[in-house]
């Protein structure tokens, strides 16, 4: 009992802190194997791009706030061409070359089989206002601000600022439907605001375990999806049965309506349905697919 009363203690302060428990919505890492694909690990004969630490972020449309962020480019980019991009929020987690998403070798071996344009990866954590930033990223104060908020600050934040700091050194396309957007949970919503916001300037959506619940009024898309033209968006989701039930709502069933309206308006999207947890052990080994699925056309155009 005393256990009990001690949890819900911590979680009743944990919601009332005001960042809506970004450590309980943000995804755990878990301990169990994930059997990776070989997309994922170094090929002999491939061309590896490099991954540089960019310095920290000081931003003007989320004002006070500064961020970590880093920037994939392939082996394969030429200046005079310009590259497709795809942005990666909680970035820290996709950056890596361990864990299960490992996106720079995974774009590796795809951009050389010819899977996928040639495209920079841009991998941006959330911002942090706070005078001591904590050494947990997904903890950090502006998370659930930036990704959970259903307005276009966060695309402006990439359009205005982002896109053109790291167009100052690469070419960049600015072709929408070369651009790509991915997060996972609080990310996952955030890509598809980005898109839904402005289709104009990205096309292409990969979200998993996406928070389309009631944390700052996501469980709202798919009544705005179905009473709303469709926009020229391409959607790769993914959830888990077993992924979070709470005082937000249900994530399965918030992703299965997103996937019901999106199918209602004749959108090209993907739903792809695991037995999973609010964690990355099925949709990281997924990446490789996801990719195929969001670029499968690229060379068509």
């Amino acid at each position: 009992m005393k256990g009990i009363v001690s949890f819900t203690l911590k979680l009743g302060a944990c919601l009332g802190f005001g960042a809506w428990c970004l450590g309980f919505l943000a995804p755990p890492v878990s301990a169990q194997p994930v059997k990776l694909t070989p997309d994922h690990h170094p090929q002999k004969g491939v061309p590896q791009g490099t991954l540089t630490k960019i310095p920290k972020w000081k931003s003007k449309v989320f004002a006070g706030t500064e961020r970590d962020w880093w920037i994939y480019v392939p082996a394969q980019y030429k200046a005079d061409k310009p590259a497709a991009v795809m942005v990666f929020q909680d970035g820290h987690d996709y950056a890596r070359t361990t864990g299960n998403w490992r996106v720079p070798t995974v774009f590796d071996n795809l951009i050389h089989k010819g899977d996928m344009p040639v495209t920079i990866g841009v991998f941006i954590n959330p911002g942090h206002n706070g005078k001591y930033k904590p050494q947990n990223p997904w903890r950090v104060s502006n998370r659930s601000f930036e990704y959970d908020t259903l307005s276009d600050q966060y695309a402006r934040f990439l359009l205005e600022e982002i896109l053109p700091e790291v167009g100052r050194k690469y070419n960049l396309t600015d072709d929408p439907n070369r651009r790509a957007i991915c997060g996972a949970s609080s990310g996952g919503i955030c890509s598809w605001t980005v898109a839904w916001e402005r289709p104009d300037a990205f096309r292409k959506v990969l979200s998993t375990i996406g928070s389309f619940t009631n944390i700052r009024g996501g469980h709202a898309y798919p009544n705005f999806i179905r009473k709303t033209a469709r926009k020229p968006i391409r959607v790769w989701l993914q959830d888990g049965r077993n992924d979070l039930d709470n005082v937000h709502g249900s994530w399965p069933i918030a992703n299965e309506r997103m996937a019901a309206a999106l199918k209602y308006q004749g959108y090209d999207y993907k739903f792809v349905y695991t037995d999973g947890a609010h964690n990355s052990n099925e949709a990281g080994p997924l990446l490789p697919e996801a990719l195929r699925w969001l670029w499968r056309d690229w060379n068509k155009t």
